[in-house]
Formats: structure tokens, C-alpha cells, sequence
């Protein structure tokens, strides 16, 4: 009894956390009652509606998948692709494309899959979701004329991206990444989340894992962050709060220390997972345009 009603509770927080219920769950909206969050989202609509005349609607399919995305086209020759992390749709991505505006780059905010006006259900934390950054970088290179793509995540977002670039056959025009927040493990990230609210670890955190597994097709444990990213050739740079409580410092330096590829790491000293730039907007785009400027030059 004790077996069957854990693994119940378990479906319940697999539900409510990675599974798409309505179209309204997971919207172009602030996805949860958080002040900072709230900033964040409403600076970022100010921004897209300061440079709205640039902007357009883009959408593609992707296996099986119809998806939107918000283009802004300042006229360059090369874009960054924001990828936002769980429960966040392109709306919010647009807090943190202004140091790419800066750096020459044009902007695409996407609806993940299962967010926003895309498509789809299940959240697999960026193990099925990277074949729709694929997907958006072609369409970025044949239909809208870029010739190098760069990749920006946050959180589940950055691993998105690690997913993708960490692949043998990943097409030569992604040229970079910056990553926010990366975890190691999601499982490890997901305990954290779990211990913060007091919540008990086991065996949900196993059950759970294992329901995304399930939809994702493949192992969340063989196929996380740490497992791949010395696979990984392009520049990276990553940014990280020593407020963490999520994506903790000593396990950022292990994923860091893993990088073969050019790397940077930049530590700030405010603000919780996926909330550095609300608390070091300047330092924090500083870091962005030093890196691009040392890595990928106009």
C-alpha cells in the first residue's frame, strides 16, 4: 500500500511539473507568483515592444510539433536562439536579449514545445527538446538568411543546448553558447528543488526520473549535462550566482571543470537560479558582450 500510494504522489508531481494539462498552463504569462519573476517578465515586454517594429511571428514544425517564436531582424548576418528554461515561454526570453541586440545579433524567442502557442505535452527537460533548437537553427540559416547561430539557456534551456551541441553531427553554424544555471544532473537539481520545500526526496525523485526517461525515450541519468559536455566544441561561457541554492557552486565547478571546448565562467554574487541578471543587469550583460567580443568578433 505504502509502494502503491508514493508512486501516486509521485504521478502527481510528475503532472504538475512536466506535463502540459491546458492550454493556459505554461502560457505567454508570468508562470508562477514570484515579485522578481514578475520584474523580469514585465521588462522583458517592455523591451519587445520597444523594438516591436522588428519583430515578427516565425513558426515551424518539428517532429511532430507545430511551434511559435518571436523574430526580431535588426538586419545582421547571425541570431541567438533564447531557450528558456521549464514553465517559461519566449515572452520571458525577451528579459535577456538585449546585450545580444548590442552585440550584432538578431533575436529569436521561442515557445518551447508544450509552452507558450506551441505544441506538445510532455516537458523531457531538453532531451527530446534540442531537435527543436536544430530545427530553429535551420530555419534561422535558409529562411531568414542568418549564417551563424549562438544559443543563450536558462537552466533546463542551457542543458537544451548542451544536448544538442555535445552531438557529432550538430551543423557548423552553431557557433556558441552562453549557459545560465546549468545543473549537472537534473535529478540532483530536482532534489534541491525538493529539500528547499521541505519536501521528501525518496523515492519521488527516482519516480519521477523515471516518468521522464519514459516520455523522453532515454536515460535522464546516462544523457545529463555532466555525462556530455566534454563533447561540446564550441566557446562556452557560463553564469552562475553563489545564491544558487538549485544549480550549487561546488557542483558548477565540476561541470565546468569537464568543458574541453574554450570556456568562461563568470560568478555573480546576488540572485537565485535563474535570477542573476535581475540583481547584476549591467555586470551581468557586461560579461555576455565581453564574451562574444573575445569569442565570436563580428
Amino acid at each position: 500500500m505504502y509502494i502503491l500510494l508514493t508512486f501516486i504522489i509521485s504521478c502527481i508531481i510528475y503532472t504538475k511539473l512536466f506535463v502540459r494539462t491546458s492550454k493556459d498552463k505554461w502560457g505567454r504569462t508570468v508562470s508562477w507568483k514570484d515579485e522578481e519573476l514578475e520584474n523580469m517578465f514585465a521588462q522583458g515586454k517592455e523591451w519587445g515592444a520597444k523594438y516591436d517594429k522588428y519583430r515578427k511571428t516565425v513558426e515551424i514544425d518539428s517532429e511532430g510539433f507545430h511551434l511559435v517564436g518571436e523574430y526580431f531582424d535588426f538586419g545582421y548576418k547571425r541570431a541567438v536562439i533564447i531557450i528558456p528554461g521549464r514553465s517559461e515561454s519566449g515572452t520571458y526570453s525577451y528579459y535577456f536579449s538585449d546585450p545580444y541586440r548590442v552585440s550584432g545579433f538578431n533575436v529569436l524567442a521561442i515557445d518551447n514545445r508544450c509552452h507558450g502557442l506551441s505544441e506538445g505535452k510532455y516537458n523531457t527537460i531538453g532531451l527530446k527538446e534540442y531537435k527543436d533548437i536544430l530545427n530553429w537553427g535551420k530555419y534561422l540559416v535558409e529562411k531568414e538568411g542568418n549564417e551563424s547561430i549562438y544559443l543563450h539557456g536558462i537552466c533546463i534551456g542551457s542543458a537544451t543546448a548542451i544536448h544538442l551541441l555535445s552531438r557529432k553531427d550538430v551543423p557548423s553554424y552553431f557557433k556558441g553558447v552562453t549557459c545560465e544555471g546549468t545543473f549537472t544532473t537534473f535529478a540532483e537539481l530536482f532534489d534541491n528543488q525538493l529539500r528547499k520545500r521541505n519536501k521528501p526526496i525518496f523515492p519521488h525523485t527516482m519516480e519521477v526520473m523515471g516518468l521522464i526517461s519514459l516520455h523522453a525515450g532515454k536515460s535522464v541519468y546516462r544523457n545529463s549535462p555532466i555525462k556530455e559536455i566534454d563533447k561540446v566544441k564550441v566557446p562556452m561561457l557560463f553564469l552562475y550566482s553563489r545564491e544558487d541554492s538549485y544549480a550549487k557552486p561546488e557542483k558548477s565547478m565540476e561541470l565546468f571543470n569537464k568543458v574541453k571546448a574554450p570556456k568562461r565562467l563568470e560568478w555573480f554574487p546576488k540572485g537565485e537560479h535563474s535570477h542573476i541578471r535581475i540583481h547584476n543587469t549591467k555586470e551581468y550583460d557586461e560579461a555576455i558582450i565581453r564574451f562574444l567580443k573575445d569569442y565570436l568578433p563580428q
